[in-house]
């Protein structure tokens, strides 16, 4: 029998993870499953497939976030009305009680469906993500004087291509951008923002191994899914961004990030290529985190004055997967910088840069 006090102990830990950043739902609910692992209740099938696996192993396969995100989905289903009415709504902040009794009766008849959801690699988009790259892709354009060409890898649904349509408001920091339908906002700290960079994006592009049909409502309710249910300012941002990605036709290649890097990511003569991602090298196992390193590595070396890239990314230290962190690399030079500390869903920026 394997030992479950790692997984525990993964659940305890983003339990307080979650109600740490205002998802008290979402924390209640974490620490009732961590209760009925402790007991050897029905919801300790669902982690089967991550027996043996040590705690670190678990938080980097988001294995509790696999969790939140299977329940809300059965959720907003349709096919668990008692389920729905326990959970937050727009008039309701949610009964975590409630909302376990109901998961209690329903785990042994939706486990199929539980344990499909749970088994397939987590896709988020989170576009208030976009605060924090936003800073990144000003500070190129305003380095380089030159217009972006601008390739995401493990675009989701590709909502963050978008970056330069939607609005953004920092508070006494300033803002950015036209009128949007998708209004951002996130705390500013630290010295002044690059706002007043003007930032022209003539190429887009992203790739992801398996991208989120946005035309899919299925698709589309799995992105919802993995917003916490109680955080619904997040869930509107959300439906907003598809709105304007739709109707843009937004592409997201289904491609290694690998061999898009090497196919697509060369430098070219009068423009910024801008290589970036948030949340998703961490999710890379080991091997393929170093052949991505290499790739864009090699394209770097290419690089010339006239025909810079850029490696922005939006992710956690190598040894402190509870932080999160905004880092360029720029070539020729092959300089890299930390730009600022940012919180994982964008609610503030650290601005760390002169």
């Amino acid at each position: 029998m394997a030992d479950t006090q790692p997984l525990i102990r993964a659940l305890e830990v983003q339990a307080e993870v979650c109600g740490g950043f205002g998802s008290a739902f979402s924390a209640g609910l974490l620490q009732k499953a961590a209760t009925e692992v402790k007991a050897g209740g029905p919801v300790g099938a669902l982690f089967a497939p991550w027996a043996g696996v040590g705690t670190r192993e678990l938080f980097a396969d988001a294995v509790p976030i696999r969790l939140l995100g299977a329940l809300h989905d059965l959720a907003l289903s349709g096919t668990a009305p008692g389920l729905a009415a326990a959970y937050p709504g727009d008039d309701r902040p949610g009964d975590v009680e409630r909302a376990w009794l109901e998961i209690d009766g329903l785990i042994d008849l939706e486990a199929v469906g539980l344990a499909a959801f749970m088994n397939h690699e987590p896709q988020t988009n989170e576009v208030r993500r976009s605060c924090c790259l936003l800073p990144g892709f000003l500070t190129i354009a305003r380095e380089t004087e030159l217009p972006l060409r601008c390739l995401e890898l493990g675009a989701s649904a590709g909502l963050n291509q978008l970056w330069d349509r939607y609005r953004y408001e920092f508070g006494a920091a300033g803002t950015w951008g036209a009128n949007s339908t998708v209004v951002l906002d996130t705390e500013w700290r630290g010295a002044a923002p690059p706002f007043d960079t003007k930032a022209s994006v003539i190429e887009r592009g992203a790739c992801d191994r398996k991208p989120v049909d946005i035309e899919d409502p299925i698709a589309r309710r799995r992105l919802e899914a993995y917003i916490w249910a109680d955080q619904r300012e997040r869930l509107a941002r959300l439906a907003a961004a598809i709105d304007v990605c739709r109707a843009a036709r937004v592409r997201v290649d289904a491609e290694d990030a690998v061999a898009w890097v090497r196919r697509m990511g060369e430098p070219r003569q009068g423009v910024a290529t801008v290589i970036f991602h948030s949340v998703f090298f961490q999710y890379l196992p080991a091997s393929s985190q170093g052949a991505l390193v290499g790739a864009i590595s090699a394209q770097g070396a290419k690089a010339r004055d006239n025909a810079p890239l850029a490696w922005l990314r939006m992710e956690p230290p190598p040894d402190n997967l509870a932080a999160m962190e905004l880092r360029l690399t720029m070539w020729p030079s092959g300089e890299e910088r930390i730009l600022a500390n940012v919180h994982p869903h964008g609610a503030w920026v650290e601005w760390l840069a002169g």
